[in-house]
């Protein structure tokens, strides 16, 4: 590149970024975290859930989760708790969607039947633990409005932090805090705060493997409340994609005969 061309990039790279509000800048982050994950296609994994009371009693619950990628919408998701067996074949299916509330339905063994989750039901906990439902579904950008804050590190790793407010009405939250890793565009850390804008909880990632060669996916996932003193640990392996789900796999009838 001639000298003089490197200095007309110099010289208008800094405007440009300048250039940009915080609202765009956090939502350009946002965007490029999701694109970085398009092309995965399906995917499929099992999970160790630990809950862990104000006491520091423990149980423990082992799971399984399918995904569908969905072009154009958000992705198709299928959990199957396995263990203990007072929860065996209890199963929540989600259809998450850009703007729009997400669709999930929980199935529970006990009654035999499909309960579909109301939106205005959405930020009660899932299954006991300090995960709503509506931290469950994946998270779409259309979801929230965003704000660039400034850089900030976390644990020696480079990252933004960006606020986003969720658009639905319903959402337990007013706002949330997210670390993103500049690297690779992957979530650190995200502090989330209640109806009334005080200190909920915090989500700390770690352990992330990446697999395809482009896909992150974090191995553990501590959750604490910070006004109950529960916390719940989620820790993942045995990392599959492309196994050939289909959108069969992720329907009302699913639900039933997963266990």
């Amino acid at each position: 590149m001639k000298l003089r061309s490197l200095l007309v990039l110099l010289t208008l790279l800094p405007l440009s970024i300048a250039a940009q509000t915080p609202a765009e800048r956090g939502l350009a982050i946002a965007q490029e975290s999701d694109r970085r994950d398009i092309g995965f296609t399906d995917s499929q994994a099992d999970m160790v859930m630990t809950l862990k009371n104000r006491q520091g009693e423990e149980s423990v619950r082992d799971l399984r989760v399918k995904v569908l990628e969905v072009q154009g919408d958000g992705d198709k998701s299928l959990t199957i708790f396995d263990e203990p067996r007072d929860v065996k074949g209890t199963a929540l299916l989600t259809f998450a969607h850009g703007a729009d509330p997400d669709d999930q339905w929980l199935y529970l063994p006990a009654l035999k039947r499909v309960k579909r989750i109301a939106s205005k039901n959405k930020s009660g906990p899932f299954m006991g633990s300090e995960f709503a439902f509506e931290d469950i579904g994946s998270q779409e950008v259309e979801k929230y409005t965003y704000k660039y804050v400034r850089d900030e590190a976390v644990d020696g790793k480079q990252a933004f932090l960006i606020e986003r407010y969720p658009v639905d009405e319903n959402s337990g939250y007013t706002r949330q805090e997210v670390w993103m890793d500049q690297a690779e565009y992957i979530p650190l850390k995200i502090v989330y705060y209640d109806r009334k804008n005080e200190l909920l909880k915090t989500l700390v990632f770690s352990d992330y493997q990446q697999y395809l060669g482009k896909h992150w996916r974090a191995g553990k996932m501590h959750m604490e409340n910070h006004q109950t003193g529960k916390s719940t640990l989620l820790e993942w392996k045995n990392y599959r994609f492309r196994t050939g789900v289909d959108a069969g796999d992720f329907n009302q009838n699913a639900l039933k005969r997963a266990r």
